[in-house]
């Protein structure tokens, strides 16, 4: 993977989302592939250079300078955000 000069633009029009069509798939199949997707970030960040966790690049919308472990988190606090509201939808329908 190439170092960037500034991290991608995310795609606020949630475009991947709607195309993935969430809501008729099953809470397993959303969760096992979440999981996946997890795991292939972590193989892709557990094979970068350790100068890249040195580095900082400015958040394209946040304009600020973010080191790899900050997106990293601001990722992950993201994420949660979207299971926390799968776990309320799951428990709303029991």
């Amino acid at each position: 993977m190439a170092a960037s000069d500034q991290l991608t633009v995310a795609d606020l029009t949630n475009r991947k989302t709607d195309e993935a069509n969430h809501n008729v798939r099953s809470l397993e199949q959303i969760l096992t592939e979440f999981r996946a997707a997890r795991e292939r970030l972590l193989q892709r960040v557990d094979a970068l250079d350790a100068s890249l966790f040195a580095r900082a690049i400015p958040h394209p919308r946040l304009n600020t300078p973010m080191q790899l472990v900050d997106h990293l988190y601001f990722v992950a606090e993201h994420d949660d955000h979207h299971l926390a509201r799968i776990w309320e939808l799951v428990k709303a329908a029991r």
